[in-house]
């Protein structure tokens, strides 16, 4: 697993995650953001290999 990849989508993800108002407070958001950001670059390689990338 690349660590920077992991770091790059969970703050994009977390920053996105800003403009989810109906999600709670401002930290509470960004938190889940992060939380998808980790899972989306943990399932990426192997979505990759599936496709054959």
């Amino acid at each position: 697993m690349d660590v920077t990849a992991l770091g790059f989508y969970a703050i994009v993800c977390g920053i996105l995650s800003w403009a989810a108002p109906r999600l709670g407070q401002p930290f509470v958001r960004f938190g889940i953001g992060a939380t998808v950001g980790i899972i989306a670059a943990s399932v990426l390689p192997s979505l990759r290999g599936m496709v054959g990338m």
